[in-house]
């Protein structure tokens, strides 16, 4: 017979989880609702918050995954949650902000490049899903990524909206470019095109300070500027494409 407390794991206990291992997903659906009210505040007419909404959803991407590598917290659950979110936040709330924005002066023809777009984001993170899988006993940091990203995508994808909000582009203005505009970013996210990994990236010591002053800097434009720091961001991620673009010598698709 066992005394009272021999028992180092009562038979309740077992069946509790730690909150630490639920706040990845915890944080996956936060930013899934971000993704939704985006959308919301699309169809209201208001942009800006719209585009902020998107923003912090990105936040919550990568703090997600951050904690469920720092706590051991990942499953194949969560994993497939955080796809569906991604999908939403990045793939359907960026292209219906666009289409409210600029397309629809377009009606059907524009809907057809929203359609695009969530589509080639869907077919992404499915090609990053299955790479995943393949991967899972490969070591070391990848020097590059398989196709644009869906969050960078979708950065990109909202490129028109942020030179509207800063006021250097009007709605009105060349729809059937930003339909276009559209269609190439999803190219690119379904392509095959090796593009810059942040994971991978190695700053020469002698240039920390510099990146420190210059972080410095972006910070004090993002509170006066802020949609033009966007615009400068997606400019200089841009660069990074067209080099990949350029050393790939237009093979994107082999």
């Amino acid at each position: 017979m066992l005394e009272p407390g021999s028992e180092s794991n009562p038979p309740n206990e077992q069946t509790r989880v730690s909150i630490l291992m639920l706040l990845p997903n915890m944080i996956t659906l936060l930013g899934m609702s971000l993704g939704l009210t985006a959308i919301r505040f699309a169809i209201e007419g208001r942009f800006a918050t719209a585009v902020f909404m998107i923003l912090l959803a990105m936040l919550a991407d990568g703090l997600d995954g951050f904690i469920a590598r720092r706590f051991g917290a990942g499953s194949p659950m969560g994993a497939q949650l955080d796809s569906l979110s991604d999908f939403l936040c990045f793939g359907v709330a960026p292209a219906i902000i666009i289409y409210q924005l600029h397309l629809t002066q377009l009606g059907g023809f524009g809907w057809i490049f929203v359609l695009l777009f969530a589509a080639a984001t869907c077919l992404r993170l499915a090609r990053f899903n299955v790479m995943s899988d393949q991967a899972d006993q490969s070591t070391g940091l990848k020097a590059y990524f398989v196709g644009v990203p869906a969050p960078a995508g979708a950065f990109l994808g909202l490129l028109p909206a942020f030179l509207t909000l800063s006021g250097g582009f009007d709605p009105g203005n060349a729809p059937v470019i930003v339909a276009i505009w559209l269609a190439l970013v999803s190219i690119l996210m379904i392509s095959k095109l090796p593009t810059l990994s942040p994971k991978a990236v190695r700053v020469p010591r002698r240039l920390v300070a510099v990146i420190m002053v210059a972080t410095v800097v972006v910070i004090g434009l993002g509170f006066t500027r802020p949609w033009f720091v966007l615009v400068m961001i997606d400019a200089a991620y841009l660069a990074t494409v067209g080099y990949a673009l350029v050393r790939a010598r237009g093979r994107i698709f082999n």
